[in-house]
This record gives structure tokens, C-alpha cells and sequence, in this order.
């Protein structure tokens, strides 16, 4: 849409027009400048001299200042970026016709005795001109006042950093927010009673509690985008105890590729109530594993294979790959990285990991030199009542998919594994660590770099709690948890992709990466959390309904066993596991097999399931009382 129609309240000059009064004003610089310099009964002799500058002045200057690109730009947007450019431009344009002028003084041009001074005064005032000319510009685009303070909503911003400063200027630049920035909190003490854009810093964060009791404040807005978690959660426990809103700013890697505005601030959920310190990504080194190298992403339709995607085109791949069973998710996946990365080179592939031929020929046709292997099902409950399904996705998919990459001599190899493959008491759990020894076997035998990367839940992802808790609240409750004690790891998706990419970039083979994920946390806090943020109290006005452990989960996951060796990485929020021994590969081959001989029968698989696996319990989890409850 235009930007008139969208904001008719702003000034806006076309670029010709501007052009024209550039003229008008390098004339009367030349003029202005012999007229300051001379006295008024010299202006007549000195008339010749002026009017050949002026000439010199508008064929010399107008093209360096096209040259400096300042009919290019829109001014009602200018900043102190524009101010140099125009010094710079109108420096190297007055200079330049200064030449012009002495040469033509020298060859016997015009007319002797010329004061050489009015060059001087004239780049004075083409400086004054020009570059009041633009900021007048940008003073006319400037919009109405703010709103009227009795009516606008008053905001306290938590952050006097860049990012704050961002939001206040939007809501000066937008009036039709209806929001009026009242002051800022920060801890920077340097920052302490100063001004930002005329709006002071009342204090630091500890003030918050008592700035909201003694001022009318009706929102907060956090403009910290890498606030750790205990800062927002402060926040968003202050405001909920002096009932007032609070909104947050995206978080650091929702701003990838994105740009922040108020109208992007949104609602604090509880992805910003679990961030911790974001993991650290090596740029260079995962740009020199991703950058021109043809990337096959499996699941690409997933929440996580979709991730993987857009992370992985950020670094320019020759090609990317989008293999996925979901013929809908993977047109959707497409659609949207077409839209963000048009250059791209992108291959949507419809595939089940299951089915070897058609592997290898989409293997043979597009030579993928870096695997990321995501697809599988995930749900525990579900693969507790269709193991076969499980066992056939997550087991021989990954084997086959193993062996076309060898086959392919695929340079990398990154497999997507879970914290429910540490001593797996469910059908998912067991077959994960089953797909990590067999990479771990491949990266063993052939040398490559073949690696396994394993974390906890993942927010935002599809069939996860959040989404549920969400759906319960809306509907009135109740929400469901299992178990008053059940705690899990909790990470965002993005988060989780750049582990990925870190640990593809990072691994020679062999290695099982892990994120140093903090704390677990009890799923019974975030339903609680959630129905506050809603506006809602627990047990009040939505009550939460226990219904019992489902079939293969544990009250708490791992990421490794205990007393299994790890070691830091380059990454300081990455572990490399120390390696231990399982099963050999003969003996890995034969178990494979025999599970996938007793496809038919499902009390055989399960009984295998636990042989083979590692600590495995699965015989030993409760029947599922009810596969829809959340974990």
C-alpha cells in the first residue's frame, strides 16, 4: 500500500521538486555570498563574476549532489546518516566548482579582482541551504502532537537501550496507537536521571513495584529482547500483582530477518516467562558449512525441519531440499521461503524415509552434500498404541535414510534426537536411541561427519502444551496435567535449530551434542503462569484437572545418563558426551533386524524395544489412561 494512504498525515515532496529548489537555493548562495562579502555599491562591478559562478555553481554541483544520491532518498525519514551524506556532498560540490572558478580566474575568464572569499561563504551557505532544506522536509513530516493525555494509555518502558528507544519513537511517530510513553527503567546506572527522545529514566527495574503504585501507569512494556528469564518474570509478576498489562519485544531470534515496531509488541507468553541467556551462534562457522553446499532438511513440514529451513537459507546454500511425507506442510514450508528468499534455489520433495528406492533416486538426482534429519513421530502416547508405526518411521527411516547419505558420500550428517532417548521408558524414546546408534555406527565406520544432537520439549511446536494450554483457557477449562510433579526441559524452537547448526558446523563425527538447558521446569508453573496471563487466577476462574502419567513418561527427563562422561565445547553452551560402549555393529545389525521381522507382532517389539535399548523400561510404564491429556 502507499505510504499517503496508509499515513495521510505526513508531508511528502517528490524528489524533482526538490531538485528544483536546489537550483534556486545554489543561486542564492552565489548571490549570498558576494553579497556578504562586498559592499553594496561593489555588487554591480562584481555582477559578471557572480553570474559566471552561478552558471559554474548549478552545472558543477546539481550532478555531484545526484552523484551522493540526494534525490534518491526520502526525507521525511532522515537522520543523522543523511546530515553527513550531505556535508559530504555539498563539500565535495563546493570544492569542486571552487576549482572551476579559480581555473577560469586564472586563464583571464572573469574579471580580475574576483574576492576568492565568496567561495568560501558560498559552501557556508550551500551547506546551510541544502541541508535545511532536507531536515525542513523531515520537520513537515514529523506527525501531530501525541494524543491527549487524559484519554492515551500510559506506558512504562523497562529498557532505556536501543530497543527502547525504538518504541518510544514509534508511538511519537504513530498517534493512532493512543499511547503515551510516561518513562523508562533501567539499571544502567549512567543512564540514571537523563532523558531519551524527552522522556526520563525513572529508576532502575527494583523501582518497578513502586512506580506502578505511584504513578498511573497502564502498561509495561519490556524492551529488553535478550532479557534472561528471571527479568521478565519479575515483570510480568509485578504487573500481575498491581493488575496492569504487560507486553514484551520479540525475542532475539524473532528478530532474525525481521524488523521491530510497536505494532509488532505482543502479549508476554510463556516462551518469554522460560527464556534464559539465548545459546551464542558461531556465525563464521556455520556459515562456512552451510554457505554453497546443496542442504536436504527430512520432516521439512515439522516445526523443526520448517525451522531448519529458514535458518539454514539465512547462509545461501546452492540448494535446499524440503523432504516431507506432508504434501500441505511442505507447500506451505515452500510458499514461505519463496517469499522470503526468492534467489533461492529450492526443491520440495514428497517422500516417505521408509521407501529405499525412491530415497536413492532423489539421492542420485540431487546429490545432497549435508543431511539434517528430522522426520519422525514424535507423539508418546500415540507410538504407545502404534508401535509398528514407530518403529518403521524412526528406526528403518533413519536406517535407510543412513544409507543412501553413505552410499552418496554425504560430507555431513546431523540426526534431530530427543532427551526422552536417555533411558527411554516409552516406544518414541526407544526408538530415537536406536537412530542414534545407528548414526553413531555410520559416523564409526566411515569416517564422516555423521552427529547426533539431542534436546528437550520444544515450545510453539505442533501438538505441544502450549498450544493446548491455550485451547483450554479459551474454551472456559479445564486444563489438563498429568501429574502435580512432572518437570521437563523447555526450549524455543528457534533456539533448538541453532543448536542444530551449530553442532552440524562443529561435529567430525561420531559426537552426541547437548545444550546446557538449565533447570527442569514443573509443567503445573506453566499452566498456572499461562491462565495469569490470560487475565485469570488457577482454581478460580480455570481449574486444573490431574489425569495421571500416560503410558511411557516419566516424571522427569535427562539428557544423559548419569555418570556418562561429557566435556565442554568451543560453544560454551554446548556439551560434547563422552563416548560409551552400547552394542557393536554386528550385534546393532542383528537386533535391527529381528525388530523389523516382528513388525506383526507388537509384544515381541515391545520386548525387543527394551532388550536392545540402552536403561530402557518400556515394560514397565502404566497402560495410557488417556492419550489426550498434556504432559
Amino acid at each position: 500500500m502507499d505510504e499517503k494512504l496508509k499515513n495521510p498525515s505526513r508531508f511528502f515532496v517528490r524528489n524533482r521538486y526538490v531538485l528544483m529548489v536546489d537550483v534556486a537555493l545554489t543561486l542564492l548562495g552565489v548571490l549570498g555570498s558576494f553579497a556578504l562579502r562586498l559592499n553594496l555599491g561593489e555588487i554591480p562591478f562584481y555582477f559578471p563574476a557572480a553570474l559566471t559562478m552561478m552558471v559554474v555553481a548549478v552545472a558543477v554541483k546539481i550532478p555531484i549532489y545526484y552523484f551522493f544520491g540526494l534525490y534518491r532518498r526520502w526525507w521525511a525519514y532522515a537522520s543523522v546518516s543523511e546530515l553527513k551524506l550531505i556535508a559530504s556532498a555539498v563539500t565535495t560540490a563546493s570544492f569542486a566548482a571552487s576549482m572551476v572558478m579559480l581555473a577560469l580566474f586564472e586563464s583571464g575568464f572573469v574579471q580580475p579582482g574576483m574576492p576568492r572569499s565568496a567561495l568560501g561563504i558560498d559552501w557556508l551557505l550551500s551547506l546551510v541551504f541544502i541541508g535545511g532544506s532536507r531536515f525542513a522536509l523531515r520537520i513537515l513530516a514529523e506527525p501531530s502532537p501525541l494524543p491527549d493525555k487524559r484519554k492515551a494509555r500510559r506506558a512504562l518502558i523497562v529498557g532505556a537501550g536501543d530497543a527502547g528507544a525504538l518504541v518510544v519513537r514509534e508511538m511519537t511517530k504513530n498517534p493512532q496507537l493512543n499511547t503515551i510513553p510516561i518513562g523508562f527503567l533501567d539499571d544502567d546506572p549512567q543512564k540514571q536521571a537523563h532523558e531519551i527522545y524527552g522522556i526520563p529514566v525513572l529508576g532502575k527495574l527494583s523501582d518497578l513495584a513502586h512506580i506502578l503504585s505511584s504513578r498511573r501507569v497502564d502498561e509495561v512494556i519490556v524492551a529488553i529482547p535478550s532479557a534472561p528469564g528471571k527479568v521478565v518474570r519479575m515483570v510480568a509478576e509485578t504487573c500481575r500483582e498491581k493488575g496492569i498489562p504487560s507486553r514484551t519485544m520479540p525475542g532475539l531470534y524473532e528478530l532474525i530477518g525481521g524488523k521491530v515496531s510497536v505494532s509488532r509488541l505482543r502479549e508476554v507468553e510463556i516462551s518469554d516467562l522460560l527464556r534464559r541467556e539465548p545459546a551464542h551462534l558461531d556465525d563464521d562457522r556455520v556459515g562456512t558449512a552451510l554457505t554453497g553446499k546443496r542442504v536436504l532438511v527430512t520432516g521439512a513440514g515439522g516445526s523443526i525441519g520448517r525451522e531448519l529451513c529458514r535458518q539454514a537459507a539465512r547462509w545461501a546454500p546452492a540448494e535446499l531440499i524440503l523432504l516431507g511425507h506432508g504434501e500441505n506442510s511442505i507447500f506451505e514450508a515452500l510458499l514461505e521461503l519463496k517469499a522470503d528468499y526468492p534467489s533461492l534455489r529450492l526443491i520440495p520433495v514428497i517422500a516417505d524415509v521408509r521407501d529405499l528406492p525412491r530415497l536413492r533416486h532423489i539421492f542420485a538426482a540431487h546429490r545432497p552434500e549435508v543431511v539434517f534429519h528430522a522426520a519422525a513421530h514424535k507423539h508418546v502416547p500415540l507410538m504407545e498404541t502404534n508401535i509398528p508405526e514407530a518403529v518403521t518411521n524412526n528406526v528403518l527411516g533413519t536406517k535407510n535414510l543412513i544409507e543412501v547419505s553413505l552410499e552418496s558420500k554425504v560430507a555431513r550428517f546431523v540426526l534431530i534426537s530427543t532427551d526422552k532417548a536417555v533411558r527411554p521408558s516409552s516406544v518414541y524414546g526407544a526408538t530415537k536411541r536406536l537412530s542414534e546408534m545407528l548414526t553413531l555406527r555410520a559416523a564409526r565406520q566411515s569416517g564422516r561427519v555423521f552427529t547426533v544432537v539431542r534436546f528437550g520439549n520444544v515450545l510453539g511446536s505442533r501438538g505441544s502444551i502450549i498450544p493446548i494450554f491455550k485451547k483450554q483457557i479459551a474454551q472456559g477449562g479445564p486444563v489438563t496435567v498429568t501429574h502435580p510433579e512432572m518437570r521437563r526441559f523447555f526450549m524455543t524452537i528457534p533456539e533448538a535449530v541453532y543448536l542444530v547448526l551449530q553442532a552440524s558446523s562443529m561435529g567430525q563425527g561420531g559426537e552426541v551434542f547437548v545444550l546446557n538447558m538449565g533447570e527442569q521446569v514443573k509443567i503445573l508453573d506453566l499452566a498456572k503462569d499461562l491462565i495469569r496471563l490470560s487475565g485469570l487466577e488457577p482454581g478460580r476462574d480455570i481449574e486444573i484437572v490431574f489425569t495421571g502419567i500416560r503410558q511411557g513418561e516419566k516424571l522427569s527427563e535427562e539428557l544423559w545418563e548419569e555418570g556418562t562422561p561429557y566435556e565442554k565445547t568451543a560453544h560454551p553452551d554446548i556439551f560434547r558426551l563422552g563416548q560409551h560402549e552400547e552394542m557393536s555393529a554386528e550385534a546393532l545389525e542383528r537386533a535391527i533386524s529381528r525388530l523389523l521381522d516382528s513388525l506383526d507382532d507388537e509384544a515381541r517389539l515391545v520386548t525387543l524395544l527394551d532388550e536392545m535399548t540402552p536403561g530402557a523400561s518400556i515394560r514397565e510404564t502404566p497402560p495410557p489412561p488417556d492419550v489426550t491429556a498434556v504432559v
